[in-house]
């Protein structure tokens, strides 16, 4: 199978879109059309039972992690089921981003983007030594151009690289591992040893370590001067004017300890040194003039540091999907979708190939009809869905007397020269109608 870097195997179509471009290419008559419909039917139901399943275990093992969590459990789990739970909650994530087409983003990646700045200009930090485990899916890996406003009214025109989806897992360690580190837990933005789980579009690249609860901000070496530099001159005129005043009360301090021919160094007017009142007028002005300008430019440090903060809120709030347990609520349907769509495409272009074709060939021809059909280019996952065609195993009935000699067949079979064959619909709408009525049965089949 020919793999493209530049593609990925998401397919941006609702399954009940792509069954109804299977229906209009015309390889269908229409008794056929409906045997297709209803085996497509049958087996989202089942594809959704299944998915259902992984779903209830998510559920059953994420609500000690769960920091939004309203219910408690009866008893609480010890220390090996607190661990089995995890790695439970840990491995269904795993399992349905992969199920969904997404693509594992390495530790690398997030690393980079703690270097480089793309929309917001912040320096960052993220300590990923306070993970128990942390994961990074993505979706869409395009370039997109943007304009940012410069001086005034000056735009500048930008490339940037997005990332259409993106979807972190992040479990912190336990809080003893914050105490040792001498953080009061109370002043952290996460529980520790929760799991938390976030869904967002259209992040850049290089932001995606604004997106870590973990994450700490600080104004870059730019701003820095461009808050420094105007302070320092500022300050420069408020300390010459305040200069008189200054060596005034120097020279008060140097009396009260005798020294007195520092004193005359000074130069100050003996008048104004043993008169009390100049000595406090100087000292109050001093404390006015210093106190207020640290005030000022605490305020303009104060007003810097909110207004970064609404940069990230406005970047984030507005394309964030999914926060914790509702996050595997939308992967679930995700992954159920492209699960579907994959093995209708893989059945219907076998079913309908005038001559057989290896798994190869297949890939092939639907990556062509895909791009001939809805202008897209996708890196098709061929292996998935003929291993699902593969496994769903059942008996085709024509009457009771058959139901327990009649042998189970699977939908998918390989002959000795590598080509695949399925059923034909008559008999596939049996195999999945029989798998799909013993579900309930506890008959030995796997879900």
């Amino acid at each position: 199978m020919a793999v493209y870097e530049n593609r990925e195997a998401f397919i941006p179509y609702r399954r009940t879109d792509i069954i109804k471009l299977c229906l209009q290419d015309g390889q269908l008559n229409a008794a056929d059309a409906e045997k297709f419909q209803d085996f497509c039917q049958i087996l989202s139901a089942y594809y959704h039972f299944r998915f259902h399943k992984t779903l209830e275990i998510i559920k059953d093992n994420y609500v000690p992690f769960n920091p939004n969590g309203d219910v408690q459990p009866l008893t609480q789990p010890t220390f090996d089921q607190y661990d089995e739970m995890e790695s439970k909650v840990v491995d269904a994530f795993n399992h349905i981003l992969e199920r969904a087409n997404y693509i594992l983003l390495p530790e690398s990646i997030v690393q980079q983007a703690l270097g480089n700045k793309s929309l917001i200009d912040l320096k960052t930090d993220v300590d990923f030594e306070d993970f128990e485990h942390f994961c990074c899916y993505s979706q869409g890996d395009i370039d997109t151009k943007i304009s940012l406003k410069k001086f005034f009214f000056w735009q500048e025109e930008k490339t940037i690289n997005i990332l259409e989806r993106i979807v972190l897992l992040i479990k912190f360690k336990e809080a003893a591992y914050f105490r040792a580190k001498k953080v009061k837990i109370e002043n952290l933005n996460f529980t520790p040893g929760k799991i938390y789980v976030y869904f967002y579009k259209n992040i850049p690249k290089l932001d995606i370590d604004l997106l870590f609860p973990n994450v700490v901000t600080s104004m870059t070496w730019k701003d820095r001067l461009l808050f420094g530099i105007p302070a320092i001159g500022a300050a420069v005129p408020l300390v010459l004017k305040a200069l008189p005043n200054l060596l005034l009360l120097i020279t008060a301090i140097l009396l009260v300890f005798n020294a007195s021919s520092l004193v005359e160094s000074l130069d100050v007017e003996q008048d104004k040194i043993r008169n009390v009142m100049p000595i406090l007028v100087a000292t109050l002005s001093l404390g006015i003039a210093l106190g207020g300008f640290a005030f000022k430019q605490y305020t303009n440090y104060k007003n810097k540091k909110i207004k970064f903060q609404k940069d990230v809120t406005d970047t984030l709030f507005f394309k964030n999907l999914a926060n914790n347990a509702s996050v595997f609520q939308m992967l679930i349907d995700i992954a159920e979708e492209e699960e579907c769509k994959e093995i209708i495409l893989v059945y219907y272009h076998l079913l309908t190939s005038p001559t057989p074709l290896n798994p190869k060939q297949l890939d092939s021809r639907i990556e062509t009809w895909m791009e001939r059909k809805l202008g897209i280019r996708i890196n098709f996952d061929i292996h998935g869905p003929l291993n699902n065609l593969e496994d769903i195993r059942g008996k085709v009935i024509t009457n009771a007397e058959q139901a327990d000699i009649a042998p189970e067949m699977p939908l998918l079979t390989y002959d000795n020269e590598g080509f695949c064959h399925v059923l034909p619909l008559e008999d596939a709408r049996a195999v999945i109608d029989y798998v799909w009525d013993n579900a309930f049965l506890y008959n030995g089949i796997a879900f």
